[in-house]
């Protein structure tokens, strides 16, 4: 099968505070649990309990983060109205909770051994099916996804222990699927933020969705080699807005339900840890 030619990596996303918009880097070290320095912060919802993500919080995803100081941690964190503080300042989360309007305070990612700071926090309401629609944002018409493609451990922990991931080290996704989502819903904003991919790769004038292609295989990319997993189900974050230019809107989300089995972009996992850049060759092996 014909995957795509002299594809190339051309964008690498990182997320250092969990829900906020991220940063492009030219070059990152992969290992076990992904990109080295994602996700290392994240906030517990003070009003509900839990480590809570844009899914709960949707204002999260109008704050950007970018790491200032990755060997302590330290990570700038812009509100919309362009105030900025960072995260190692005594004040962070109260100032968080004050721009946000929602009581959450900062926490880094802890080592595994710290099992409890995973735990998933209460649901908003005993009614599974309501929760579960609410989070991925579908209409009681809609279908939910196939939730055996997530890992176990999803049911009892916000992400898997160790990380703060929703559920897998990484997201791929091509060019070829953000021209199609442009194509598909002309009238919506289809910008690359809304769904927060952390490798892109160039697909040239392959059309559609190649990703969807791509389950079980192993690609390499630099000195890295990761393996392709499911498509990624999409839930109420692609609606959310991210600032003025890129507003919320329902239809993007619709078309995906309707008319990509529910899924853009796919899951991944490292297989061999190493260094990848922009511009380096994806390779099947």
């Amino acid at each position: 099968m014909n995957y795509g030619a002299n594809m190339r990596l051309s964008e690498i996303w990182t997320y250092p505070v969990k829900s906020m918009v991220g940063e492009t880097v030219s070059s990152c070290e992969l290992n076990d649990l992904g990109i080295v320095g994602d996700r290392i912060w994240a906030t517990r919802d003070l009003e509900r309990g839990g480590i809570r993500g844009a899914k709960k919080i949707g204002g999260l995803m109008q704050f950007s983060a970018e790491r200032v100081d990755p060997a302590r941690r330290t990570v700038k964190i812009t509100a919309p109205n362009g105030e900025s503080f960072f995260t190692n300042e005594a004040d962070s989360s109260e100032r968080l909770t004050a721009l946000l309007g929602h009581r959450v305070v900062l926490e880094e990612l802890p080592d595994a051994s710290d099992v409890d700071h995973f735990r998933r926090g209460p649901s908003d309401t005993d009614d599974v099916l309501a929760e579960m629609r609410a989070v991925f944002g579908r209409t009681e018409d809609e279908p939910l996804p196939d939730f055996s493609i997530f890992p176990p451990e999803v049911m009892e922990f916000e992400s898997p222990v160790g990380t703060h991931h929703d559920c897998y080290p990484l997201m791929v996704m091509t060019t070829s699927a953000l021209a199609a989502l442009k194509a598909a819903v002309p009238h919506s904003v289809v910008d690359i933020k809304r769904f927060r991919p952390s490798l892109v790769v160039d697909s040239g004038d392959v059309d559609g969705h190649p990703e969807f292609q791509w389950k079980n295989k192993h690609i390499a990319i630099g000195s890295a080699v990761i393996e392709i997993l499911d498509p990624c189900p999409r839930c109420v974050m692609v609606t959310r807005a991210i600032n003025n230019l890129i507003p919320e809107d329902r239809a993007v989300l619709r078309h995906i339900v309707r008319d990509l089995n529910q899924s853009v972009g796919v899951y991944a996992r490292v297989l061999s840890p190493g260094k990848c850049s922009v511009g380096d060759e994806v390779r099947f092996l």
